[in-house]
């Protein structure tokens, strides 16, 4: 963990990166110290989905009750490693690329956790590259996954929704991926105390303007009553948890799956006097059908990590339209939309734009944005037949 954090300085005070990235990350990397004792870990796993302990029964007295330690689980890494044992080539490469993600995932995890008392709720004073108000977390989170990933001596470019440009590692830290991610997505209400996550997605070679199909890894995490990493390598899509008392992201989802319908839609209905006639007809059966069925319920977070993820294990539909304000929508496509199509795809569910599948859009800029409806293979079907009517 301290060599981590060592590479991580150098990193920085070799690289031609604005200094604003060694001054926030350097501090925000010192908090990681508390990951590397489990006495300063906070018990507060018993909140999060529980891991059955593999250990024997004549060990159980060691095992503190819903306080699972995830001895006999996978691991993240151990994950990667199973992934590629017939790949290594590139099996060393990925491993130490996760190792770098999960490690600036529980970095922003502990910022964001202490938010509140560390005076690091509210704006930054400036807007980003998407122009959205940067919360002062967004520039943290930032910088925490910038640093990190030049640290893992794998990564030759990336792109954040938070920086203008592209990120050229410097040579001597430049390794064979590109990376796109959202650091901190759903920030806009983070002074609530509501679920946010970060967003990424790795490709191989430093080109990131390729279409979402080019994606070898794409994943989030979600920082809620319990960090969550959710994941796929193009083989099925499996969600790790963060134990506290070991430290370590464990296997708690094996190969997730995506019911084909649910009686859910997310969509933010404050938009619904913009949206075109068959986003309107769509929502309009939904909470009004005709045939006598049950109407749908809406949940929305405004944080796309998390609904996502409650649309992933419970079914239903994801929907952020194009409409006469914005006609290519809000989500980036990057950053948002192709990560999260990759993962949702890979579960058995569907991703489109309302025109074809959002991972065969070809980008042509960074900050491109698209329409996206996405989730239950079933339920984005009958959308686009409304969707289908009006074009």
């Amino acid at each position: 963990m301290r060599i981590g954090l060592a590479l991580c300085r150098t990193a920085l005070k070799s690289s031609s990166l604005p200094l604003r990235f060694s001054i926030r990350a350097a501090s925000a990397l010192e908090s990681s110290r508390l990951f590397s004792s489990r006495s300063h870990i906070p018990s507060s796993s018993n909140l999060c989905q529980p891991l059955t302990s593999f250990a024997p029964a004549r060990f159980n007295h060691y095992i503190v009750p819903d306080m699972e330690t995830g001895v006999g689980k996978t691991t993240l890494i151990q994950h990667i490693l199973n992934e590629y044992k017939h790949d290594k080539e590139h099996q060393a490469d990925l491993v130490g690329l996760f190792n770098g993600i999960e490690y600036a995932v529980k970095v922003v995890a502990d910022n964001v956790r202490r938010a509140g008392i560390t005076n690091l709720y509210g704006v930054a004073g400036a807007m980003n590259e998407s122009g959205d108000d940067q919360k002062k977390l967004d520039v943290i989170a930032n910088e925490i996954f910038v640093s990190t990933l030049i640290a893992s001596h794998k990564v030759d470019t990336m792109a954040s929704e938070e920086d203008k440009e592209i990120i050229k590692v410097p040579e001597h830290y430049r390794g064979e991926y590109s990376v796109t991610f959202d650091p901190l997505d759903g920030s806009s209400n983070i002074d609530a105390g509501v679920s946010v996550g970060t967003i990424f997605g790795v490709y191989k070679g430093s080109d990131v303007l390729k279409t979402g199909d080019n994606l070898i890894a794409a994943g989030y995490a979600l920082y809620s009553a319990c960090t969550t990493i959710v994941l796929t390598t193009g083989k099925g899509v499996y969600g790790f948890t963060l134990t506290p008392s070991a430290g370590e992201f464990i296997m708690s989802h094996e190969k997730i799956t995506i019911p084909n319908r649910r009686s859910i839609y997310s969509v933010n209905e404050g938009n619904a006097a913009q949206w075109y006639k068959g986003v309107k007809d769509y929502v309009e059966s939904r909470k009004h059908p005709e045939d006598g069925k049950k109407a749908y319920s809406l949940r929305y977070i405004g944080s796309m990590v998390a609904d996502i993820h409650r649309t992933l294990l419970y079914g239903g539909i994801f929907m952020y339209p194009g409409d006469k304000k914005n006609p290519n929508g809000k989500l980036r496509l990057l950053y948002e939309c192709n990560p999260m199509a990759m993962i949702v795809e890979q579960a058995g569910g569907m991703a489109s734009t309302g025109k074809g599948r959002v991972m065969e859009v070809q980008p042509t800029e960074l900050h491109q944005r698209v329409p996206i409806f996405v989730g239950s293979k079933g339920e984005v079907e009958e959308l686009l037949q409304y969707y289908n009517e009006e074009h």
